[in-house]
């Protein structure tokens, strides 16, 4: 008897059914207990096997396309270590195929905020490099930028990008430099749109981020690519309900030194006390690493402040040198690496993925949230690693002039408050490292100014104080109403000062707790009859301690600039006023944002409760794919 026809596509719908259960077995393969690291090229090539199946219909694709939004400010490693990310996530899981060597779903937008000539020449040949290697890349640096806000002149969007000086116009910081590079992406939706063959996503990231996770092994730890994010987010984005996602960061953590000096002394004064009971010459104690305080924020000095529960436990330094490493010599490892603290990497307190334990779906077809990572509301942006459809452009960074530290979280109860469940929160972090591992030091980081040993945090400082004081001011102000509804004067500026008054005794509370932890620390230090006082050999490592602990009480003591400025006559009453004036001025703001989106976009873009949209002019003729130079 003659088998029944079949039909080539049922067959390879079939055929894609049973590959996608196939991945979510090798996956929670891969996870059981723990990250099994030999399992994941199988499970990165089961991944590429799916798009071969899903090419192989021969039909339009019609999944998200993806415009990655990377600020760069003089940052070329850090650059070059980030798009040599995206071409591994491309090439490990496939996610869109190639056509003609060019990755189809995949696009960049450069956004390049450096002043130094040398490091913008940089730049462009980084990104001319992975353009030759599959990337879709626009590169849009100051002279661009600055050319179109010519196109806005008429229109004052000085509250939301700021005035810089030209023809230089670079250091712009990290929010105002976003909020230009989403007016380009009004103007280049259509074209990106077209050429990606479906519906868009822009994801904004940080040029020192990567497509990897960092995960705790037997052996101590590892940065793997272990999580598919471009699938992952195309099947999220399948929920008509969701407008925009964040995600987070696992390795350095995302907060300023500022708020994390306390707990870092703590772990400081624990491993000396461990070292002082031990023998230089014995091995180093190595302990598997652990994921304790991964996703609890343990790394903030005021993390009960988010809703966490406040770290009570010192961590433990792992040594990351080779082979079977003494005291003496993890002493010296751990004592170079203090001064990396003061840009933003904390030693002690690393973040770790945690997989969520996804089940397998169902069997059979491929419909929308199949086996999708769960999302969860949310209340925080993280500004470098958050994605959102176009029609969610009309939130831009708010305040960004303001140059104000959680910027982030605060224009997330800023999106809380206007689009509820279409914001979320999903398990997709990103890799993050603030420092140089050649040098230990970020490669640019404002803020922070350093000269020979002497390290100055005053600008950090006061941008953190300042943005913890918004932040939570703002929580306030939502729960009034805002930004739907207009505040007064009084009540903006009332609110102001009470969340001043409070953040200020809260720092110097912690202000306090952390002089006699210092205290503390540097009477164990000097202790002659501690090990590394006693031979010269260890003379080197004492002076970085020594170092450290200057540079602490230098920017955190009782009469360092950090806490003087914060308390200088006048100082407070500017901050207020400014802040004041960017609250009350946003529902102005936002109605210049919409005509410029209006000026520059050529397709509908969904606002507050209208469409605007306008054409824009043609790209020249013969302006094919690689490096762009946008207009």
């Amino acid at each position: 008897m003659p088998s029944p026809a079949t039909c080539p596509r049922a067959d390879l719908d079939a055929q894609i059914a049973a590959q996608r259960a196939a991945i979510a077995h090798c996956e929670a393969a891969l996870w059981e207990g723990g990250c099994n690291e030999p399992l994941l090229a199988s499970y990165q090539a089961a991944w590429r096997r799916l798009e071969t199946l899903i090419q192989a219909r021969g039909e339009a694709d019609r999944r998200h396309g993806f415009v990655l939004v990377i600020p760069v400010a003089d940052s070329p490693q850090h650059l070059q270590t980030c798009l040599a990310s995206l071409l591994d996530l491309c090439r490990a899981y496939g996610y869109g195929g190639q056509q003609e060597g060019r990755w189809r779903k995949v696009s960049v937008l450069l956004a390049d905020d450096s002043a130094d000539a040398n490091v913008l020449a940089q730049n462009r040949a980084i990104a001319r490099a992975f353009a030759a290697q599959g990337l879709r890349i626009h590169y849009f640096g100051p002279a661009e930028q600055a050319a179109l806000l010519d196109r806005l002149a008429g229109l004052d969007l000085a509250p939301i990008v700021g005035v810089h000086a030209r023809p230089a116009f670079a250091h712009k910081g990290q929010a105002m430099m976003r909020n230009i590079a989403y007016l380009k992406l009004a103007a280049m939706q259509a074209e990106e749109a077209q050429a990606l063959g479906g519906p868009l996503l822009f994801y904004t990231l940080d040029a020192d981020q990567s497509f990897q996770v960092k995960v705790a092994t037997a052996a101590g730890e590892a940065n793997v690519a272990a999580v598919s994010f471009l699938h992952h987010l195309d099947e999220i984005f399948r929920r008509d309900e969701v407008r925009v996602l964040t995600g987070k960061v696992v390795g350095d953590p995302p907060v300023s030194p500022a708020v994390m000096a306390g707990n870092f002394l703590e772990d400081v004064i624990g491993f000396l006390t461990e070292m002082a009971h031990t023998e230089p010459g014995r091995p180093y104690p190595r302990h598997i690493a652990s994921t304790r305080g991964s996703g609890e924020a343990a790394y903030h000095d005021m993390a009960n402040l988010f809703g966490f529960k406040a770290a009570g436990d010192t961590y433990r330094f792992r040594c990351p040198l080779a082979g079977a490493p003494d005291n003496a010599a993890c002493f010296a490892d751990f004592a170079r690496r203090l001064n990396s603290f003061f840009h933003g990497e904390h030693p002690t307190r690393i973040t770790y993925y945690r997989n969520d334990g996804r089940s397998p779906p169902p069997p059979g077809g491929e419909g929308p949230g199949e086996r999708a990572v769960s999302t969860s509301p949310a209340r925080t942006v993280y500004t470098g690693n958050y994605v959102f459809r176009p029609e969610a452009l009309d939130q831009f960074i708010p305040y960004a002039p303001l140059r104000l530290r959680m910027s982030g979280p605060t224009m997330g109860r800023l999106l809380k408050a206007d689009l509820g469940a279409g914001f979320v929160s999903a398990n997709l972090p990103m890799l993050h490292r603030r420092t140089l591992e050649a040098t230990g030091q970020s490669e640019f980081r404002p803020g922070v100014v350093e000269a020979a040993d002497r390290v100055d945090l005053s600008g950090e400082f006061d941008r953190q104080f300042h943005g913890d004081v918004m932040l939570f001011a703002m929580e306030r102000l939502t729960a009034l109403g805002y930004p739907a509804r207009a505040l007064t004067p009084a009540e903006v500026t009332q609110t102001l000062d009470a969340t001043r008054a409070e953040m200020r005794q809260r720092y110097l509370e912690k202000q306090q707790a952390l002089l006699a932890r210092l205290a503390h620390l540097e009477a164990l230090l000097d202790d002659p009859g501690h090990w590394w006082n006693q031979r010269a050999e260890h003379a080197g490592a004492v002076a970085h301690f020594h170092a450290f602990l200057t540079n602490i009480r230098r920017n955190f003591g009782a009469d360092a600039p950090c806490q003087r400025r914060l308390d200088a006559p006048g100082h407070w009453e500017d901050w207020r006023a400014r802040q004041a004036a960017a609250i009350l001025g946003l529902p102005v703001h936002r109605e210049v944002w919409a005509q410029a989106l209006a000026a520059l976009s050529p397709l509908p873009l969904r606002g507050r409760g209208r469409e605007v949209g306008a054409l824009d002019s043609p790209p020249p003729p013969g302006e094919g794919p690689g490096v762009r130079e946008p207009r």
